[in-house]
């Protein structure tokens, strides 16, 4: 009798990974403001390097909750799956060396790709650019912050509105392999309030494209009060929260637009990257 055919085993996802893996700190981010740990993590043959913020290493912020930003980064990453565009790397919430926090897959910047913002001295972008705002530049000097007029971006600037995202800097955008835009950095969102801070102002005031309709409909429907999305995101961020997002969805899907600053809250983060 031939003896059964033996199954390979399954290599886990990257979310997996994280999940499960043993973390393993190597050294630490120390340009971060909070304490950002960059780790291996390992599971039998599979293993991956990753970022690890304990919520032990968070600082406290006067418009947030204390001990809250690794669960406002995983929530991101639930909403960017929801979308199906998949801006923000595999994170999970877990148990660590330093106590439970957040671990991300590092995404290593490729070279080559870092042409998405700019200073300029034209009054007016070139073509394939958005302008932003005019910026200081030392001694008198001012110069327009443009970005690219690039289908990443702006999918990134519609999951920040949707989101709330009160921190979105050039240093958190990550282009990777395969001309993959990844967004990172995403502790200070789901505020109730209006705290949208970004350098993705670009398209404000333009029409959605079919696309971001779509996937803004498509959050709509996972949002409602017991979908797998809302009960997840209920367990990391508070009901008031989950609630806000939704009529965020509801608002820029009536709008039909991107957002404008609102006026009420300094609408560039500083510094800008």
């Amino acid at each position: 009798m031939p003896a059964p055919e033996r199954i390979p085993p399954r290599s886990l996802t990257s979310a997996e990974l994280l999940a499960k893996g043993e973390l393993t700190v190597l050294g630490r981010i120390r340009e971060a403001s909070n304490a950002v740990l960059y780790c291996s993590v390992a599971y039998g043959d599979d293993s991956a390097e990753c970022v690890y913020k304990p919520v032990a290493g968070e600082r406290p912020l006067w418009d947030f909750p204390d001990g809250t930003l690794a669960q406002r980064e995983v929530a991101a990453y639930e909403v960017s799956q929801a979308t199906g565009w998949d801006l923000v790397p595999p994170t999970v919430l877990r148990d660590g060396p330093y106590g439970e926090g957040m671990v991300q897959l590092w995404i290593e910047p490729v070279e080559g790709d870092s042409g998405l913002l700019a200073l300029v001295d034209d009054e007016e972008p070139a073509e394939g650019w958005k302008a932003v705002a005019l910026a200081e530049v030392g001694e008198g000097r001012t110069a327009l912050l443009v970005h690219a007029d690039d289908v990443r971006l702006r999918r990134l600037a519609v999951f920040d509105a949707v989101i709330n995202n009160g921190d979105r800097k050039g240093g958190h955008l990550l282009p990777a392999s395969g001309g993959r835009l990844y967004g990172i950095d995403h502790g200070v969102t789901f505020n109730v309030d209006d705290k949208l801070r970004t350098l993705l102002w670009g398209w404000a005031g333009e029409p959605l494209t079919s696309e971001a309709v779509g996937a803004l409909e498509g959050l709509a429907e996972a949002l409602r009060p017991r979908e797998p999305l809302a009960v997840r995101l209920g367990g990391l961020i508070t009901a008031a929260e989950v609630a806000a997002v939704r009529e965020r969805v509801a608002a820029l899907l009536e709008a039909g637009v991107h957002p404008a600053p609102s006026g009420e809250w300094p609408a560039i983060p500083w510094p800008p990257v």
